[in-house]
């Protein structure tokens, strides 16, 4: 599940707060980032979780309606959410409940606001439409789900701040792991009953060595690397340059010069789109134009041995709108005072963490 998009956010937001807390320690770094890296697998679970909450909610809602309609005698209310058969499935699936065993966070603990999600879909047009559909097959049960993540939980400013409150890692995690979730609902098949594989943690092991080498290349070649950036930068003004875009072109060097296999132009755009995301509003073309003139003079110089292909428009799906709040954080960000204090939140967690572990 962890793709190396999330990975590259992962160690921009790391390699970031590596340098502004002043932790020096490698080994302490790497194991920040594998932690953070399986806190997003844990949000991946968590919100399957979510659709079991809803579904359980919705029974207890039914049950009370049909005691009511026996003792007054009015009709029966209808069971087809509340015994959706893809909810049921996934209700019971095996990986599912073996995550919910080993974990603290709980629905249960956030009863309000699954209980005021149900009320969204209730009132939406989608459950509406389910609801009136004679059609009761698994594919449609499926398929209503799938529309209610991507029209309720995918962009849900309540849920978005329950989750943060809930894990500082979550913060920016939410976005890659819905398009995880949404993949995993469409991937159910009713033949594997409880038995249906979720989606395991790294698809591969080489993408865990991917997020080791890129992290520890980054760190330890950095005055090699910002070198690079003088050097190639007569024409920018590289003295202004916003700390996080130098972050950002750090990485960026480090991932060209370590993993031969990776085209010059992939690298350049993944990195031009954190730095619109994640840094100031024109760090987007200024970074652009600096890996560009990088990597021709490490093409030309023989340091780096892959080819300038040419580097056709991108298409990307539009990123969600930011909020305000986030909008707010991204100001912040350039003082160092976001990520500071959220490396700091981080750390207790991830201490928190072992000190459950020593206790088993």
């Amino acid at each position: 599940m962890i793709n190396r998009e999330l990975i590259r956010i992962k160690i921009v937001q790391l390699t970031y707060a590596y340098y502004q807390n002043g932790n020096k320690l490698m080994d302490s770094a790497e194991k920040e980032l594998l932690f953070s890296l399986s806190k997003a697998y844990d949000l991946y679970n968590y919100l399957l979780e979510l659709i079991v909450a809803v579904t359980q909610e919705e029974r207890n809602r039914v049950e009370v309606a049909t005691k009511k309609a026996a003792r007054e005698g009015e009709p029966m209310p209808s069971q087809k959410f509340a015994y959706n058969k893809f909810a049921v499935q996934l209700e019971e699936n095996k990986m599912l409940q073996e995550f919910a065993e080993t974990q603290k966070q709980s629905w249960a603990n956030s009863v309000e606001f699954v209980r005021g999600l149900c009320n969204q879909i209730e009132q939406s047009q989608a459950y509406a439409e389910y609801m009136a559909d004679t059609d009761d097959s698994y594919e449609a049960d499926r398929e209503i789900w799938r529309k209610i993540y991507r029209q309720l939980i995918q962009e849900n400013e309540a849920l978005d701040q329950l989750l943060e409150e809930q894990s500082l890692y979550w913060n920016d995690d939410k976005e890659v792991v819905d398009t995880f979730v949404l993949k995993t609902i469409k991937r159910f098949d009713p033949k594997n009953k409880a038995k249906q594989e979720l989606l395991p943690e790294y698809k591969d092991l080489e993408d865990k060595d991917f997020a080791i080498k890129l992290f520890r290349s980054t760190i330890l070649n950095a005055d090699q690397y910002q070198r690079y950036m003088s050097e190639t930068s007569r024409n920018w003004d590289f003295s202004r340059l916003a700390y996080m875009d130098v972050v950002i072109m750090q990485i960026a060097i480090a991932e060209m010069l370590t993993f031969p296999n990776i085209p010059i132009s992939v690298t350049i755009n993944e990195y031009v789109d954190l730095a619109k995301l994640y840094s100031t509003p024109k760090s987007g073309g200024y970074i652009n134009g600096m890996l560009d003139s990088i990597a021709r003079y490490l093409v030309s110089t023989g340091k780096l041995m892959k080819t300038i292909e040419d580097r056709p428009q991108r298409r990307q799906a539009p990123r969600r709108p930011m909020t305000p709040r986030l909008n707010r954080a991204q100001a912040a960000l350039e003082e160092g005072e976001v990520l500071r204090s959220r490396y700091a939140a981080q750390a207790e967690e991830q201490a928190e963490q072992n000190d459950e572990e020593r206790e088993d």
